[in-house]
């Protein structure tokens, strides 16, 4: 059953249990990747046959296989998918940058420009669940953001087949190529590339705890989005909401993982027990019980707090990954809120609106990151190049304080790189 604490009966530091995951598994991701660097696409069927049953011949998904799964999927759920694409395009499209030349000093222009990366790996989880709403938020960004190649990966099922809803989202998403490999071999494969794998610059998408290593083991090698860990909830809620409602959407993050965090803080003690009661009479209620069952026991917690301002402090000092604000005047607290991977206002709005349908991106920092990293974003997805251009006359009129500006770091021939300028001018 939940724990209820008073507020200050259990440190901050302690409200989600993000410090007791140990996987260990660092040796044996290394150990993945050196294999995949070395031996490439045997490698890759290797550990496919052994991690996943799978014994396959060709690693990449084929468009027949993509149209057979596509033609698989029941018509409601191919519109549904096409309906939170289109949510998921229509928010993102507001993210886009755009360069700029700045020219306000005679003979001088500087500006940056905005370059889409060339080739994106996106990772797919497969086993306990799969996730199409991942395929889409992931990648629907980097292609607005003109991503010119982009690469997924997902584990398949012991018959050789990726799940057809995986398939089905991935071409309404506008993926380039699929590959049929998951875990950390996967990783592997997009960071070095193979014979069949093209090497990626970045890789993005979440996974277990094999994939979370490999993804911080090829770091620098590509870039990589975020080190995902457990999902996490934090519900604010005053003393008016309906209880059955507020454990249903704790529930929906606990589902998760055995590892996720699903967290109240009310103002209210009598909410408190109320929510405790109808957790306990609607987790046996749920398909994956065992799986909530043991992250509402082992990392749930409801927290009473004297007013809502101070629950708010509370969740800023968390930064939880989803943030609820279960009150009857939310926009009156958002300016409140610093901290948090996505927001959730009002009492008619379930994390799992984000999570699927709404348009903002589920692809969100966790373990209290939200204090400085953001959600999945078309930014993810550019780089932003500076560039620079003088003509003679205007390096003239301040080369002299550039170089003495270099001079006063020690570095002579950085003087020497603007003074030969000059004096070539003077001739």
């Amino acid at each position: 059953m939940i724990p209820i604490y008073e507020y200050g009966q259990v440190p901050n530091s302690e409200i989600f249990a993000r410090d007791n995951i140990a996987s260990n598994v660092e040796g044996a991701v290394t150990e993945i990747l050196a294999q995949v660097a070395a031996r490439g696409d045997e490698a890759l069927r290797e550990y496919t046959l052994r991690f996943d049953k799978a014994d396959l011949t060709d690693l990449e998904v084929t468009e027949a296989e993509i149209d057979e799964a596509f033609a698989a999927v029941e018509p409601e759920f191919v519109e549904i998918l096409r309906q939170a694409a289109a949510n998921i395009r229509a928010f993102h499209e507001k993210q886009r940058r755009n360069s700029f030349v700045v020219a306000d000093q005679p003979g001088v222009v500087l500006g940056q420009k905005i370059v889409p990366i060339q080739k994106v790996g996106l990772y797919v989880p497969g086993g306990t669940a799969a996730y199409p709403s991942t395929v889409l938020m992931d990648s629907i960004p980097a292609k607005i953001a003109g991503c010119p190649q982009l690469v997924m990966v997902t584990p398949p099922g012991a018959d050789g087949k990726v799940n057809p809803v995986i398939l089905a989202a991935a071409k309404i998403a506008g993926v380039d190529r699929i590959f049929k490999v998951g875990g950390a071999q996967a990783v592997a494969g997009l960071a070095y590339g193979t014979e069949t794998l093209p090497k990626v610059d970045k890789i993005v998408g979440p996974g277990n705890a094999y994939v979370a290593e490999a993804k911080k083991q090829v770091f620098g090698r590509v870039a990589i989005d975020m080190i995902a860990g457990p999902s996490e909830i934090l519900v604010v809620a005053d003393g008016s909401c309906n209880a059955k409602i507020v454990a249903a959407d704790m529930l929906s993050q606990a589902e998760h993982d055995k590892m996720a965090s699903a967290v109240l803080v009310t103002d209210s003690g009598e909410l408190a027990r109320a929510v405790q009661a109808e957790l306990e009479r609607q987790i046996p209620l749920l398909p994956r019980s065992e799986i909530a069952r043991a992250s509402i026991d082992n990392n749930g917690k409801i927290i009473v707090a004297e007013n809502l301002d101070l629950a708010i402090d509370i969740a800023n000092e968390i930064a939880p990954e989803h943030l609820e604000l279960c009150v009857d005047a939310p926009f009156d607290y958002l300016d409140r809120v610093r901290c948090a991977g996505s927001i959730f206002l009002g009492k008619n709005c379930p994390e799992a609106l984000g999570d699927y349908f709404a348009g903002p991106n589920h692809t969100l920092p966790t373990s209290g990151t939200a204090k400085f990293s953001s959600a999945l974003s078309v930014d993810d997805f550019v780089v932003k190049s500076q560039f620079t251009y003088y003509t003679a006359d205007a390096l003239a009129k301040v080369g002299e304080q550039v170089a003495y500006f270099a001079r006063k770091e020690g570095l002579d021939a950085h003087a020497n790189s603007v003074t030969v300028r000059l004096e070539e001018k003077k001739q």
